[in-house]
């Protein structure tokens, strides 16, 4: 289990009760708080703490910014063979993102695939939690989500595309493969989980207000692309399919001063018996991994992993050991708890 010593541990039920309080104590509808709750949860069991409850008092001040609508409900507003288009209408980004892949995976059901373009979210947090929804029913599992300017585009020095995230997962006869990515060299939440943790950055994850490398997470005015080029134009056509495309685009209004604020996402759900594969495709996923599994190693590594596989074996650490959060994400929950009149959970021992 990871974990720095000062880390305080907590039971991974009581934790994600603690976050379904508070954010319901914030004006979330019950099934809002719940699915958000589970979302956070789940990405701090699995090692992801950049997308877990360290999030709760920045959603609890988009609430109060009217940039979430803590209570939305999202509905399909139009269906066009295998595709549909929610209208998310700012609802907590768990729920719409939820709303979506289900809609996807339902209509993969008919038309073989799906495509839910899923308008006017909020953040959706760690998109490998959808894409896995649709693996765990038999499906392949796309999602991407697009907002403001994050990240420097290549030869920008201030933010001008987002960190816009592309999720895929598939079944295997074990733990499914999960790819979740950023189109940054990090995640926005690194930074913030590093300025919890009161710890240095790697240089290459941002740049400061001059566009020079810092390892400050303090300083950090905008973040930098993967492999340059690669991750900023991957971050564009996102843009393109996930924004443009369902007529709500987000990078050109922002930097144009006029649209601050949007979100999209899409879900894409794929039916694997529509190929014709679904006797054998799981098993020659397995036959993949143990495939690349047996390469020879390279100096200095252990062994070789999959996409999502460290996520699997530390959600199992975590489980039997407690979760652990730094000081400065319990000491900002509590800070929440005690303005709502929520009971923090007692640590685990």
């Amino acid at each position: 289990m990871t974990g720095d010593a000062a880390d305080i541990l907590f039971r991974r039920a009581d934790l994600q009760r603690y976050a379904a309080a508070l954010l319901a104590a914030a004006g979330f509808g019950r099934k809002q708080a719940e699915q958000t709750a589970e979302l956070l949860v789940w990405a701090n069991a699995r090692g992801v703490d950049s997308h877990g409850v360290l999030r709760i008092p920045r959603y609890v001040e988009m609430v109060e910014a009217g940039t979430i609508k803590p209570d939305a409900e999202p509905e399909i507003v139009e269906r066009k063979g295998a595709i549909s288009v929610l209208e998310a209408a700012r609802a907590p980004g768990a729920t719409a993102m939820v709303a979506a892949m289900q809609e996807a995976v339902a209509q993969a059901s008919k038309f073989g695939v799906a495509w839910c373009a899923a308008r006017n979210i909020t953040h959706a947090g760690a998109i490998g939690y959808y894409a896995l929804q649709a693996a765990a029913k038999g499906y392949v599992g796309i999602v991407m989500t697009a907002s403001g300017p994050l990240m420097a585009y290549q030869g920008s020095r201030g933010s001008a595309v987002s960190t816009n995230p592309l999720a895929i997962a598939v079944p295997s006869t074990g733990d499914p493969v999960v790819l979740d990515m950023s189109t940054a060299n990090v995640a926005l939440g690194k930074v913030m989980a590093a300025k919890d943790a009161g710890k240095a950055i790697p240089p290459d994850w941002g740049v400061d207000a001059q566009g020079q490398p810092t390892t400050d997470p303090k300083q950090v005015a905008t973040l930098t692309p993967l492999g340059g080029p690669k991750g900023s134009g991957l971050s564009l056509m996102i843009e393109i399919l996930v924004s443009v495309l369902v007529n709500n685009p987000v990078i050109a209004p922002a930097l144009n001063g006029n649209g601050a604020g949007r979100m999209n996402g899409l879900a894409i759900a794929v039916q694997i018996d529509a190929l014709g594969v679904s006797d054998r495709f799981a098993q020659e996923v397995t036959n993949l991994a143990q495939a690349l599994k047996a390469s020879p190693l390279a100096a200095g590594t252990s062994s070789i992993l999959m996409p999502g596989e460290r996520g699997f074996a530390e959600a199992a650490a975590r489980e039997a050991g407690g979760i652990p959060l730094p000081r400065g994400t319990v000491a900002r929950l509590a800070k929440l708890a005690d303005r709502f009149g929520v009971d923090p959970p007692s640590p685990q021992k």
